[in-house]
């Protein structure tokens, strides 16, 4: 158990971690150049490891729509929104701003797909917002924050794309071993992002830099293929709703990877915002109490 626990950690440190290195990346490279180039080296790395650890199975027309749709909102516009973002705020607050995912998801299955929220889940989605106003405080000056009201919002854009990918995903659940499913979303994502990709090609002559290089290897492989393994290898020995309150880890890697790695400044608002979306995170995803 003890290891199950290390893997589900691990995985959402190294997530928590990315959004550090999708920073630096964003601030060298178009952005739908490093997501382009993220997806072709998963759909490189998922190929031999789906055709070693997946049993060969059929995957149906409306099983490869539904995936295509979670490539759009779990893929695209994900990254889109969080490296979009990245350039205008710190990695601090939109590693923050991630925090609010399980309480839009929550939110999202009220409103789409009519289910029932319990109390706690209510009170979850309120702090979320509160964390939000807090780290928004920060930037108009109250914190000494560096980041931006814009980039913010844009990163909370790629979170409800990965909200939505999260409620797409409910539909095929168990119709389609993990590693398949990811490998047809990361072609999927490449096909879709290959048209936004080309007109900044040209910029691919910059990693002739190693650092650079390596940054994306790393992006892809731990955010794409590694954070997949170490979760659902987790989640194998461990409840879903217990691997839930692991994504605690996400805010709290994003959090001391911008402080440590990239010197941004943490401030009493962003330690009254980390609090709050904490608080809201566990709320959302600590297993219920049984009967």
């Amino acid at each position: 158990m003890i290891l199950a626990y290390a893997q589900l950690a691990a995985s959402m440190i190294l997530v928590g971690a990315n959004v550090g290195v999708a920073k630096l990346l964003a601030e060298q490279l178009p952005i739908a150049m490093i997501a382009f180039l993220r997806c072709c080296l998963a759909v490189a790395l998922l190929l031999p490891l789906v055709r070693w650890l997946d049993p060969p199975v059929p995957v149906s027309r409306e099983v490869k729509r539904n995936l295509f749709l979670q490539a759009v909102f779990g893929t695209a516009l994900y990254n889109a929104g969080l490296l979009a973002g990245l350039r205008l705020t710190t990695a601090l607050e939109g590693g923050l701003v991630l925090a609010t995912l399980p309480a839009v998801v929550a939110l999202g299955s009220f409103l789409w797909l009519r289910e029932s929220l319990a109390p706690r889940q209510w009170l979850a989605a309120a702090l979320a917002g509160l964390g939000m106003a807090a780290i928004t405080l920060a930037r108009l000056g109250f914190g000494g924050s560096a980041g931006s009201a814009l980039g913010n919002l844009l990163v909370f854009c790629g979170v409800a794309g990965e909200a939505i990918y999260v409620l797409l995903a409910k539909r095929v659940a168990g119709r389609v071993p993990v590693l398949t499913a990811s490998l047809w979303m990361q072609f999927f994502s490449a096909a879709v992002l290959l048209p936004f990709a080309l007109p900044g090609m040209g910029a691919v002559s910059v990693l002739r830099d190693p650092w650079l290089l390596g940054l994306l290897v790393f992006h892809s492989v731990t955010a794409s293929v590694l954070c997949l393994l170490l979760w659902f290898g987790g989640l194998r020995r461990v409840p879903a709703g217990v691997a839930g309150s692991f994504t605690a880890f996400l805010p709290a890697s994003a959090a001391v990877t911008a402080v440590i790695f990239l010197g941004e400044s943490f401030g009493p608002i962003h330690a009254a915002g980390f609090a709050l979306m904490m608080t809201s995170l566990l709320l959302a995803t600590w297993p219920r109490r049984r009967a």
